[in-house]
């Protein structure tokens, strides 16, 4: 694979999403034997964009990437990380009151990217992770992302209760979860400037995250199991701001 610099992402949506959102891109792997009508919009942009693309056997594809790749690999320039200032400016433009996710410390690739995939559904206006002991942007990420992590803005940070004050500085409100002592999550005050924390898979959030919430909420559960995957708890709860939200503007 040294014949590449950067990130490799694999598969025709999210090598199509790549193209379409004018990442950069430094070549583009096809499978002999690939259907042409299956690749045309992709052949066409990467035409457009000056991509060099270049017909392989499938071997050669199955080494440059170990992902369900459909027979389409490109190699990318790495993924850039926004700033906290680009967060703003994404509400702003679209006029409407900030909606962020915090991330403690989620370690799962496909958690990320599954919550990637609702934040770009529903217009979260980005998502802030820690640079350490956490998931980064990644092929992997990219892959589960389906595409979304071309359009929702990532900030790294290095530390997250910092980020957190610098927000309730900037009028955003902070909610997370906790099972005990909370509120159920469907009496969300969502029309609020609003940041909310998901916890990691093991550990949930941390005791110093939690301390800084101005809200804390649970998601009602009557089974065996005591806590919702990462990905799914996240999903509902930026279902609920968004529901709320479009209550509001009616």
């Amino acid at each position: 694979m040294s014949e590449h610099n950067g990130e490799m992402i694999a598969g025709k949506n999210p090598v199509l999403e790549a193209l379409r959102s004018g990442r950069e891109i430094n070549k583009l792997w096809i499978a002999e034997g690939v259907k042409k009508t299956g690749v045309n919009e992709l052949l066409d942009l990467a035409r457009e964009r000056g991509v060099l693309v270049q017909f392989v056997p499938k071997k050669k594809v199955d080494q440059l990437s170990d992902a369900n790749h459909q027979g389409i690999v490109a190699s990318v320039a790495a993924y850039h990380y926004a700033e906290i200032e680009d967060l703003f400016n994404a509400a702003k433009e679209k006029n409407e009151d900030p909606f962020f996710l915090i991330l403690d410390e989620l370690e799962d690739p496909h958690n990320l990217g599954s919550i990637m995939r609702t934040a770009d559904a529903i217009g979260v206006h980005g998502i802030i992770i820690p640079k350490r002991r956490a998931v980064g942007l990644t092929a992997v990420v990219a892959k589960a992302s389906t595409g979304a992590i071309e359009h929702v803005p990532v900030v790294r940070v290095t530390n997250l209760a910092q980020t957190v004050d610098e927000l309730k500085d900037r009028g955003v409100w902070i909610a997370g979860t906790d099972a005990k002592g909370s509120v159920d999550y469907r009496k969300m005050d969502a029309t609020l400037p609003l940041a909310v924390i998901i916890g990691s898979e093991g550990r949930g959030m941390s005791r110093l995250l939690k301390e800084k919430c101005d809200f804390l909420y649970h998601l009602p559960m009557v089974g065996h199991v005591n806590s919702l995957n990462a990905s799914v708890a996240a999903a509902l709860l930026m279902y609920e701001v968004y529901r709320k939200r479009q209550e509001k503007n009616g």
